[in-house]
């Protein structure tokens, strides 16, 4: 199930704890057999998505919620309203004013990205269900219902900015900020798809939820495998294991061959006991 967005600062629902005469009594029926000690466990997943922003590195992180944040003066936004419009918005969630510590405040600075079936192409949905789209002219608006070449872009990673990117249109333009001479605020800055060529204005920075980068995924995934304990590996294995076993079997739990590994403990388990 998706889990709803998140934003700093929002109070998080408290869990409702039942009292554990009642846990215990679901426990035993379930698993009648089991200590009171492991039903408590069994009780209380701990398992949770993380919800924190980190930046995106490479073109093949970014996927799912996604912030652009624009080389404005006063830190800023790409974002949409319910009737299409496209604009920038200033960043309340900030520290120190680095854009690596970036997160959104509103739900309008939200984007979701997704590669365009079949391409190497993105398409940018907005909080309220519709695309980003840009039209010949570089003209953005976020309404179209449904994907063409408007509503895809090529992500690029900026050659010698490492950590920033520039979004690309199919007809080879670039997005850009686009500012008054008279002053360099968010407020009076817009976002256009006509840029020809790589500048500061092109380059942006895309922040992302943390449980959809691939490298974060794995380390959780990874992390979780090794959450077996001792007390498991012995009963899995029949018997009292050494320190190398259990470290053998906890890399085998991540490496994909814990069965076979937990096999030739048991054999030599057999062998000790009758040899």
């Amino acid at each position: 199930m998706v889990k709803p967005l998140t934003f700093k600062g929002d109070k998080k629902p408290k869990k409702r704890k039942r009292p554990a005469a009642d846990v215990d009594t679901a426990a035993s029926s379930a698993h009648p057999s089991t200590s009171s000690a492991g039903r408590e466990v069994a009780a209380r997943p701990e398992q949770e998505d993380d919800d924190s922003w980190v930046s995106a590195e490479a073109v093949t992180d970014i996927v799912g919620p996604i912030m652009i944040v624009l080389p404005t003066e006063t830190p800023s936004a790409l974002a949409s309203d319910a009737r299409g419009n496209v604009f920038t918005l200033p960043i309340e969630n900030i520290v120190d004013g680095n854009p690596e510590t970036t997160e959104p405040h509103d739900v309008r600075q939200v984007w979701v990205a997704n590669k365009v079936a079949g391409t190497e192409q993105f398409r940018l949905k907005g909080h309220h269900g519709k695309f980003l789209s840009c039209d010949k002219d570089g003209a953005l608006s976020a309404s179209s219902e449904a994907v063409t070449a408007l509503e895809s872009f090529d992500i690029i990673r900026t050659p010698d900015t490492p950590g920033t990117f520039q979004i690309q249109t199919l007809r080879d333009t670039f997005f850009r900020i686009r500012e008054t001479p008279a002053t360099a605020k968010a407020s009076a800055a817009d976002v256009v798809g006509d840029a020809d060529d790589i500048s500061f204005n092109t380059t942006f920075r895309i922040r992302m939820q943390a449980r959809f980068k691939p490298k974060i995924k794995t380390a959780k995934e990874e992390k979780a495998k090794e959450k077996i304990t001792r007390k498991q590996l012995e009963e899995a294995a029949g018997r009292k294991l050494d320190d190398d076993e259990v470290k053998r079997l906890k890399r085998a739990r991540r490496e994909g061959d814990y069965h076979e590994q937990l096999l030739m403990v048991r054999i030599k388990g057999k062998h000790d006991k009758f040899g």
